[in-house]
């Protein structure tokens, strides 16, 4: 991009230098507006106070920032339109939504690594930002993979038996997507990169401080973001 190019960028997300500007990028559905909310402390219910609206169908049509919750954090949220949702090729999106200028850029997806999670991560490279791969709803495939292997909510099943069921199905899941990352990062050529596997839910009990519960990497992930948002500054 030229310099006129980048500063009009700025200016469309309203860049302020003493704010950390968080992108939440991947394809249409795949969670990125209640993934935002979790991170602002906030439920997908909470629209009264500033939740980012969700639903099935993509509701981000155009490039929507949030503020963080919580002043202590100068952190600002993106809610970045779903690649699929605009008439943009996938190799042409990272330019088009102007992420050159944001500091962090979390590619989210939810079942599948596409080729426009693959443009995002090539280019933030490029333009050296540092990125996050995060795969969202782990509940529910948690969930789906459980009645996969026969679970059924109106069985009585003892409670034993259904955290047994849980650390299995849990366990699968959490293999299966590392392993697909690795794959899928393999098969484009490019370096092996940690995968953070979260749900809202517990996301929102990490930041509230509550007792943890079916925590996977939603831990590991604000911490690191943390750290990114000190270490860049």
């Amino acid at each position: 991009p030229t310099p006129e190019e980048v500063s009009a960028a700025k200016r469309k997300v309203q860049y302020r230098e003493d704010l950390f500007h968080f992108a939440v990028a991947g394809v249409a559905g795949g969670g990125k507006s209640s993934l935002i909310n979790a991170f602002r402390g906030l439920h997908n219910k909470d629209i009264d106070i500033g939740a980012a609206a969700t639903g099935v169908t993509e509701t981000t049509m155009e490039l929507t920032r949030y503020s963080n919750a919580n002043a202590e954090y100068p952190y600002v949220w993106y809610d970045v339109p779903g690649a699929g949702t605009l008439k943009i090729p996938d190799w042409q999106y990272f330019n088009a939504q102007g992420l050159y200028v944001f500091d962090c850029i979390i590619v989210l997806f939810d079942n599948r690594f596409t080729m426009t999670d693959i443009a995002i991560l090539t280019n933030s490279r490029l333009f050296k930002i540092p990125t996050y791969i995060v795969r969202s709803k782990a509940d529910q495939h948690i969930h789906n993979i459980m009645k996969d292997m026969g679970y059924d909510s109106d069985d009585e099943e003892s409670e034993d038996q259904k955290k047994k069921l849980y650390q299995t199905a849990r366990q699968q899941f959490i293999q299966q997507t590392r392993q697909s990352v690795k794959d899928n990062l393999e098969n484009a050529n490019m370096p092996d990169q940690r995968v953070y596997i979260v749900s809202n839910e517990p996301m929102l009990r990490v930041l509230k401080e509550k007792r943890l519960k079916k925590v996977i990497d939603e831990v590991e992930l604000l911490n690191d973001l943390i750290w990114a948002a000190q270490t860049r500054r």
